[in-house]
């Protein structure tokens, strides 16, 4: 090499004035080396001057067997009085090299040999300082070639012989350094690039990778988070488990517990706190959380390759944050992604609102579900947000999550009524396919039942709306382990009032009333029921809604004798909605005309069962009246000589065919010009009752 290139490449070691300590090793390695080269060039450069031959000199050097010239370089190292001085501050340099807790942790937390490490530090040297790759070039004895490569740390290292990282090594499989592309992995003259997360890391302090952007998060280790928890006995249960596990390398008690492998997993709606929770635990070790967006960085459009190098990205970038990782929104990322898990992570957190399966990573997994908060926590809550403001109902009796009251608590200075209708448009669902929205104008005052069968209903309404207080503050919650919903059958013919009675319920409670559209539900296709009524009931869980099944039979009808492949599928439908049923935390009314044919397991899980039956003469007398107005809204007389005993005694109508006689007559009524007279009602309670394949004769009805 020329002398002009020897010139070139002392001035690029000693042109710069400022340098990151931790490179300082790098540059009088490489000073130390250009002294050398320059010693054992002299005569070629020399020779080189006078013609472009090969000189005899050159030739004999390069076929020197390495550890003679290893030797010979040692010896020069110790005999010249330059190389004395750069070998001396480059003791310095290695003692203020070990000192330095950034390098030193991330050898430590990545496993990094020796060896791998001089790699690694000759990789980010030419980053930090782009001069270098002359120098390099120079060193390599090929302008080309300005980059690090394990032949030139062999040489700088003064390692007895190069090598190529292992595909296993901590290099490697963290990506803090790998093969430049296109360049072949095992040679050991390939050109090996630092990742630039590791460069900014190491020199700037840069906290996250900036390839992961905004879905990315850290949260301090901060014990409790500033928030008052709202799961404290997950959060004793979730420590005490990680610390039975876990073990601190005693010489490094401000290092990350260890583990074997540890994943927990929990499992709550969108907006319960899995995310805070997450963080107070980790506030209780001493450690932050890195929170992971998984809908962001390994959505179902992104590759599988893609998609395990952004976990790596992740969970390297937890390793250099001293912090657990927390996968957040996880249900729709490909399971084959978290197997590049194993032996990558020591503690991992996932939050998911279903329990993700097994994944065969390895990995000591927990689940832990957390529960809806009670009546008590969400008043607590309420008053923390609002400074004491006035709780609306929804508050109080609806399964709302933290997040959800946050989001109401924003509306409280509008008032109670923007309140609720901010929770209604968090919780409620359009009505769609499988159910759709009933109207509910009736009150008590409409309806007209028995009195056994209404103080039934009252009983059903009073349950529905004291049940958290009965659940939660006198602690009967004990008796229902599996759900806290309130389930009912009205069961009775047609027309009786099941449907009105689910009405008036529903308003009074206020509350909607969702029926359950049966002929989209149920499904030829094998195992597409159960998805369907999945839908129904996840949908109307928390949504304050009345969940009604009008024609329940033929849903939950009775299991049948197996004989073929429907069958079995069948009835392994009806044992899910048996197991669903219990579950449920809403209100659910079953509606039908053919109690017999209900299933018996079914009617024994049922909180209540309301027989609806035919109205009575007294009862058909008020339906009568509250049916027929006397006068219109503008005070016209509508009415005509009618006899009220008469239509009760003698018309076995039931209410829904005495309000179709009463519309009808009034059609006709007002066809004629006339009031509403007796002759009207009978003509039409005829075409009523001819519906139903009954005939009145005119006779029965005089008589």
């Amino acid at each position: 090499m020329g002398g002009e290139n020897i010139m070139i490449a002392s001035e690029a070691l000693q042109g710069q004035q400022t340098t990151t300590d931790f490179l300082a090793s790098v540059r009088l390695r490489a000073q130390r080396r250009v002294l050398w080269l320059q010693t054992l060039w002299s005569e070629d450069i020399a020779i080189a001057k006078q013609s472009l031959a090969i000189s005899a000199t050159e030739v004999d050097r390069i076929l020197t067997p390495p550890p003679v010239m290893a030797e010979a370089e040692a010896a020069f190292y110790q005999s010249d009085r330059t190389a004395q001085e750069m070998t001396q501050q480059l003791q310095l340099a290695e003692e203020q090299l070990a000192h330095d807790q950034n390098w030193q942790g991330l050898r430590q937390l990545f496993g990094l040999s020796d060896r791998e490490s001089d790699l690694l530090l000759l990789a980010i040297a030419v980053e930090v300082d782009p001069l270098l790759r002359r120098v390099y070039g120079y060193l390599h004895d090929d302008a080309t070639m300005g980059y690090a490569t394990p032949w030139l740390a062999s040489l700088l290292f003064q390692w007895n012989a190069a090598s190529v990282p292992g595909l296993e090594s901590g290099l490697l499989r963290w990506r803090l350094a790998v093969p430049a592309e296109g360049q072949q992995h095992g040679s050991i003259a390939s050109a090996w690039v630092a990742d630039p997360y590791i460069v900014g890391w190491l020199v700037q302090g840069q906290r996250l990778d900036p390839m992961l952007g905004t879905a990315v998060q850290r949260i301090p280790a901060t014990p409790g988070t500033g928030q008052t928890c709202l799961y404290p006995a997950e959060l004793a249960a979730m420590r005490e488990f990680i610390v039975a596990i876990a073990h601190t390398p005693p010489d490094h008690p401000e290092a990350l517990p260890s583990f074997t492998a540890l994943e927990l997993e929990l499992i709550a709606p969108e907006g319960a706190g899995k995310r805070t929770l997450a963080a107070q635990v980790c506030g209780s070790l001493g450690v932050s959380l890195l929170v992971a967006d998984s809908s962001l960085l390994l959505g179902a459009e992104v590759s599988l390759t893609l998609a395990a190098e952004r976990v790596l990205r992740v969970l390297r970038s937890a390793r250099l944050n001293r912090s657990v990782p927390y996968w957040h929104r996880v249900e729709d990322t490909n399971p084959k992604v978290w197997r590049s898990l194993r032996d990558t992570s020591q503690l991992t957190i996932f939050g998911a609102t279903a329990p993700l399966g097994q994944r065969h990573n390895g990995a000591l997994r927990r689940v832990v579900s957390l529960p809806s908060l009670t009546r008590k926590q969400r008043l607590e809550l309420w008053q923390q947000l609002t400074n004491g403001s006035p709780v609306p109902d929804p508050v109080l009796n609806w399964v709302l999550t933290p997040g959800e009251i946050t989001e109401a608590a924003r509306a409280a200075r509008a008032g109670t009524a923007a309140v609720v209708a901010v929770c209604q448009q968090m919780v409620h669902h359009e009505p769609g396919e499988l159910f759709n929205l009933l109207i509910c104008p009736y009150t008590w005052e409409d309806i007209v039942l028995p009195s056994a069968i209404r103080q039934h209903l009252e009983e059903l309404e009073q349950q529905a709306r004291l049940r958290w207080q009965v659940y939660e503050e006198w602690g009967f919650e004990r008796l229902c382990p599996v759900g806290r919903g309130i389930t009912a059958m009205f069961a009775g013919p047609s027309g009786t009032g099941k449907t009105m009675a689910a009405q008036v319920l529903a308003r009074s409670l206020g509350m909607e009333l969702y029926r359950v559209d049966l002929a989209g539900v149920v499904n030829k296709y094998i195992g597409e029921t159960e998805k369907r009524l999945k839908q129904v009931f996840d949908a109307c869980e928390r949504a304050n809604v009345v969940l009604f099944f009008d024609e329940a039979d033929a849903l939950f009808g009775q299991r049948t004798q197996v004989k073929d492949a429907h069958d079995r599928f069948a009835n392994i439908e009806i044992d899910y909605l048996l197991q669903r049923m219990e579950q449920f935390d809403g209100i659910a009314i079953l509606a039908t005309n053919r109690k017999g044919d209900m299933d018996q397991a079914f009617i024994r899980r049922l909180r209540f069962i309301v027989d609806f039956i035919q109205p009575g003469p007294t009862e058909r007398l008020k339906i009568w009246k509250l049916a027929l107005l006397e006068r219109s809204p503008g005070g016209e007389a509508l009415l005509e000589n009618l006899d009220w005993q008469r239509l009760a005694k003698q018309l076995n109508m039931t209410g829904a065919d005495i309000k179709g006689a009463a519309l009808g007559a009034a059609f006709l009524a007002r066809a004629s010009g006339t009031r509403i007279t007796m002759q009207h009602l009978f003509h039409a309670a005829q075409r009523e009752m001819a519906k139903h394949g009954i005939v009145i004769r005119a006779g029965d009805w005089e008589g």
